[in-house]
């Protein structure tokens, strides 16, 4: 009975996430956790903090608004104090030139009394990475900045040029060490 219980939750939390509301999914992280997303893109990283993970959830939605998930599996072990959870959600959203994105992410979860101490993502990183190229294509300079991660929540700014015009300067999407861009 629990195990059908937190699939029912990990369901519903990405329906909140299909409907704009990740901050529910934020919530649910435990005071100390750990969210990799495997790979070297912008969306790629590893985050401990809310704040850290707010930003990435800002970025992601940006880059690929509408995004929809679909999850095809939920698999749960476990007990309350230590429960293991592995997903696989079909990922789809529309990019600037008329083509589609399309993957399937696999995450692995641990919970720990109902709150989320762990998230490990992987995805096919080329298919993303060809997307995010699309997306730079377009205009988008977002889809090659360097990865969110705990640091990037001291920068002051969240906002993004929308093209590739180095005479915009946002710290957000500076190197770690704040000295520029990432470029490819």
């Amino acid at each position: 009975m629990y195990h059908r219980i937190v699939a029912g939750r990990v369901r519903a939390a990405f329906a909140a996430i299909n409907a704009g509301d990740w901050e529910s999914m934020i919530a649910g992280m435990a005071p100390t956790f750990t969210y990799r997303f495997y790979g070297d893109h912008a969306l790629s990283g590893e985050r401990h903090t809310s704040a850290a993970l707010r930003l990435w959830w800002q970025r992601t939605e940006r880059l690929l608004p509408g995004t929809v998930f679909r999850v095809d599996d939920v698999l749960v072990a476990g007990w309350p104090w230590s429960t293991r959870v592995a997903t696989r959600v079909t990922v789809d959203a529309g990019l600037p030139d008329g083509s589609r994105y399309d993957n399937v992410v696999m995450q692995f979860m641990r919970m720990r009394w109902g709150k989320i101490t762990e998230v490990r993502t992987l995805e096919d990183t080329a298919v993303l990475a060809r997307a995010l190229d699309r997306l730079a294509a377009a205009g988008l300079a977002e889809a090659h900045a360097a990865p969110i991660t705990d640091a990037s929540t001291t920068y002051p700014s969240t906002t993004y040029p929308s093209t590739t015009d180095a005479s915009t300067t946002d710290p957000a999407t500076a190197t770690p060490t704040g000295r520029g861009r990432r470029t490819r």
